[in-house]
């Protein structure tokens, strides 16, 4: 059967997401969709964030049961669910906990293959911008990392966390001082609506 799909595209700088209207009734039809194959990964740049905006998920985030940390980043688990998983921020009454700029960027920016959305001549600019912020967004956490392993600052040290978040902030502010001009070639927001062909279950490709 054919569907209309709505996307919305959000230029929030570095929290920049999509909405896909499908995701409420998602093809797969198992009550998690492609939250029961990822595990989130929160990175510097997404910490930076979040000291700003909403502190106190950060410390959830490190109290969660199953969690890899690493020198600059978090892992967040998938849980066992049935026959295949679930991410820790999904609930199958509510989807996910986080607000979308909250969420680490797969999060923000992923959209399910069968969408298809980049293959769109008019929004060409749209999948220039996400490559352009996805790589950004690599280089960034690569350099804040580079300078806090520099100065000795770990999140695997559980006693110089604090020093580590508040270094974290001073380095991120000033590496960010001047953003890359691709930020200034979208709009703040665009909606889009495509036709695409929509199978379930398995046949849906995530």
């Amino acid at each position: 059967m054919n569907k209309e799909i709505k996307l919305k595209f959000h230029n929030r700088g570095l929290r920049s997401y999509i909405e896909v209207d499908l995701c409420a009734e998602c093809p797969r039809q198992d009550a998690k969709g492609c939250c029961g194959y990822y595990s989130p990964v929160f990175y510097a740049s997404d910490f930076a964030y979040l000291l700003e905006k909403k502190p106190e998920l950060i410390e959830h985030i490190l109290q969660a049961d199953r969690i890899t940390v690493l020198d600059t980043s978090v892992t967040l688990n998938k849980s066992i669910d049935g026959d295949s998983y679930r991410c820790h921020f999904h609930s199958q009454e509510g989807g996910c906990s986080l607000a979308q700029e909250e969420r680490e960027s797969i999060c923000r920016h992923f959209v399910c293959p069968g969408i298809d959305w980049e293959r769109e001549p008019g929004l060409f600019h749209w999948k220039r911008f996400f490559t352009m912020l996805f790589d950004y967004e690599i280089e960034l956490n690569n350099e804040i990392a580079r300078v806090l392993s520099e100065e000795g600052l770990s999140l695997r040290n559980e006693n110089d966390r604090a020093a580590f978040f508040s270094r974290l902030q001073d380095i991120f502010r000033d590496k960010t001082s001047k953003l890359p001009d691709f930020f200034k070639e979208c709009p703040e927001k665009e909606e889009a609506t495509l036709l695409r062909e929509i199978s379930f279950g398995q046949d849906w490709k995530l």
